[in-house]
């Protein structure tokens, strides 16, 4: 019997015991590649020697200090090296545990910033349906995951909602890509309009969705035209890159290819690599600078805090990025992957859409093709493809409700950087056959 309150209380998972490269071992000796990074997590893989090799030189020399009284020099580099990596004015970093508690901190760091500048009046976020930014209760609000919010939605403070940006889905037959696009601004705009421009802090979004829609990249100019109406109407963008940032998608922010600059943006997964677990907060020197010359603080703080070891976890991710040119590896493989994507699954019959940026990919699963008609939520598709993949030794990451919170099915696919091609084809082949097995059984 176990005592954990697992994700299922009604089973225990497998037991991992060991874990190496793309690889995960359970306690019976079966490998599983990893071809989700867990949750886009695992972005080296498993068991990395220098990574390993960093933490153990920083806990033999200091494992942890409290904020309150000290900084620490791997602290201190991490931060330097994520911010001269980003672009614009992105000038700050504030470390935490993950992502959840990233995007709490960047919404209280956005609000405090309007209190600062003689705003106080500006108390709500927009932010998009179909979205998924944390499980605390602020990130849970601004999220429109409505699977996830639903049991909760009588604690979580009221968040303007517009539609999300999601070409296959909604845009019109009659529509060209801008023309969608620019509906889509015009209804973000409006939106801004009707509830008072100077009642709101700022605008939430994943810069390419990841678990609730899968890998739902932005249609081209989307986040430009965002950028430009947070401007005129002096609200704050926030960049949500928890899941699709650190390189993910083949630049170290997703952001740079939709050429904007946010004004805070949070990271996690792929920053620490599950070495260990934090996230962090960059914020534009605008906003720091406001609080430096107002109140001198930012009123929150965890315990955990730029904690040294998971620092030292995450420079040494980054490092191996950067040395390894593995930006450039991601770009290279996502473009295979995605390719074997659409050329393999794409002519099934249940596969709508393949999408996403690098090596972050979705795979929709429809029950008629020409209507994008979703297979029946009862039948949980998604859960017997990861069943079925698992019993192949794959792990991919499918989920439910993409559509609404209840209908449609998809696969995420997120592979460390270090993929090999052999893997790939692994993946796409193993995926393509179980896609035909489970379609048919039903």
């Amino acid at each position: 019997m176990s005592h954990i309150i697992h994700r299922s209380l009604r089973s225990t998972p497998a037991v991992a015991t060991g874990a190496q490269g793309a690889y995960i071992f359970d306690a019976q000796g079966k490998q599983y590649l990893d071809a989700c990074g867990g949750a886009a997590v695992s972005c080296l893989g498993h068991a990395h020697p220098d990574v390993l090799a960093a933490m153990h030189r920083q806990i033999d020399q200091l494992a942890y200090a409290h904020t309150g009284f000290f900084t620490s020099d791997t602290v201190e580099q991490l931060a330097e090296h994520l911010t001269r990596h980003a672009p614009g004015d992105l000038n700050y970093a504030y470390f935490v545990s993950g992502g959840s508690e990233a995007v709490e901190t960047a919404l209280k760091l956005a609000r405090q910033y309007f209190v600062e500048i003689g705003q106080p009046s500006r108390t709500r976020f927009i932010a998009r349906q179909q979205s998924y930014h944390g499980n605390t209760l602020g990130a849970l609000a601004v999220g429109g995951n409505e699977w996830r919010r639903r049991q909760f939605a009588p604690l979580l403070i009221d968040v303007i909602r517009v539609s999300a940006c999601n070409e296959y889905r909604d845009r019109r037959d009659d529509e060209t890509q801008q023309q969608y696009t620019q509906r889509l601004l015009d209804e973000l705009e409006q939106a801004i309009i009707d509830a008072g421009p100077e009642t709101i802090i700022g605008f939430c979004a994943e810069t390419v969705v990841g678990a609730t829609t899968g890998a739902t990249p932005p249609t081209p100019g989307y986040f430009k035209g965002v950028r430009a109406l947070c401007d005129k109407y002096g609200l704050l963008y926030i960049a949500d890159e928890v899941m699709c940032g650190m390189g993910r998608t083949g630049t170290l922010y997703a952001f740079e290819q939709d050429e904007v600059v946010p004004d805070l943006v949070t990271i996690a997964k792929g920053l620490g690599g599950g070495y260990q677990p934090i996230g962090a907060v960059l914020a534009s020197e605008k906003i720091v600078s406001a609080l430096q010359a107002g109140s001198g603080l930012f009123q929150h703080g965890h315990t955990y805090i730029c904690h040294a070891t998971a620092a030292s976890a995450a420079l040494a991710v980054q490092q191996v990025i950067e040395r390894d040119n593995l930006l450039a590896v991601v770009k290279q493989q996502g473009d295979y992957l995605q390719r074997a994507l659409r050329d393999r699954l794409g002519e099934l019959p249940q596969v709508g859409d393949t999408r996403g940026r690098g090596l972050f990919a979705g795979v929709e699963l429809v029950r008629d093709k020409a209507s994008k008609t979703p297979f029946d939520p009862a039948l949980k598709l998604h859960a017997r493809i990861k069943a079925n993949c698992m019993a192949r030794g794959l792990m991919v990451y499918p989920m439910g409700g993409t559509i609404d919170g209840q209908y449609g099915d998809h696969i995420l696919i997120a592979p460390p950087f270090i993929i090999t091609t052999a893997q790939l084809d692994f993946v796409v082949e193993t995926l393509e056959q179980v896609i035909r097995e489970e379609a048919a059984s039903l």
